[in-house]
């Protein structure tokens, strides 16, 4: 067993001592991994800190988060670096791909549906994606995703709703991934900012076809970046 840690030592050192102990065999591809409370305690630290660690290693390539199941190896050794970027690209962009079954849906019928009060909290929601730009990336990722959320609200629809509640957590880990592995703040700390002004008027003005067709270029734009990679990112980044 590993000496525990201090508690004042970042995720990376949490991570970094999980890694030895995957390379030296503690656990074996496809085992599954102690929980939080029990990892937090073998390294003296808090959840949240075991929880950056896994996610860390997640992207990574060497650990796998199924939901409500627990956290699984997948290898015991990191990728190359290359090949570390290709396997996050590939897990966003299966996300990003859901995204587009369900937001694209949710715009159209947004457009349709949306009272004032729906159109007053996506408003109240832009707003808090323009105060999150100062904030790190996991809150801004969440400003960000409160506006999807109040698209989706608008469209009145309990199953659409549900399926997009239950994919948050998902969603929320992939798109903080996606900023860091693109740097997408780098250059705007609040990305893609007119095309989620411009769904939210369409919505606003019950244009359908607008709505989806800027829904659809947002999402579609995601792909693209992911597929080419952070070099050939343009100024203003989808996000």
């Amino acid at each position: 067993m590993a000496s525990p840690l201090r508690r004042n030592l970042l995720a990376d050192q949490a991570a970094d001592l999980l890694l030895s102990r995957l390379g030296a065999g503690e656990w074996e591809v496809g085992a599954r991994l102690p929980g939080e409370t029990t990892l937090a305690t073998e390294l003296g630290v808090g959840r949240s800190t075991v929880r950056e660690a896994l996610r860390m290693l997640a992207g990574r390539g060497l650990l796998r988060s199924r939901q409500g199941v627990g956290v699984f190896v997948e290898r015991t050794e990191p990728l190359g670096d290359g090949w570390t970027s290709v396997l996050r690209g590939e897990t966003i962009a299966a996300v990003v791909e859901v995204r587009n079954a369900l937001e694209v849906e949710a715009a159209r019928l947004a457009a349709q549906r949306a009272t004032d009060a729906d159109v007053r909290s996506m408003r109240r929601a832009l707003d808090r994606r323009a105060a999150a730009s100062g904030l790190g990336d996991a809150e801004f990722v969440a400003a960000d995703i409160e506006v999807h959320r109040a698209v989706v609200v608008a469209a009145h629809n309990p199953v659409l709703t549900e399926l997009f509640e239950t994919f948050v957590p998902r969603l929320t880990e992939a798109m903080i991934e996606m900023v860091e592995l693109l740097d997408l703040r780098r250059r705007d700390p609040a990305p893609d900012a007119d095309d989620h002004q411009l769904l939210v008027e369409a919505v606003a003005a019950g244009d359908a076809e607008a709505a989806v067709r800027i829904s659809r270029a947002h999402l579609d734009a995601m792909l693209g970046a992911l597929h080419e990679g952070p070099g050939a990112l343009p100024h203003g980044s989808p996000m």
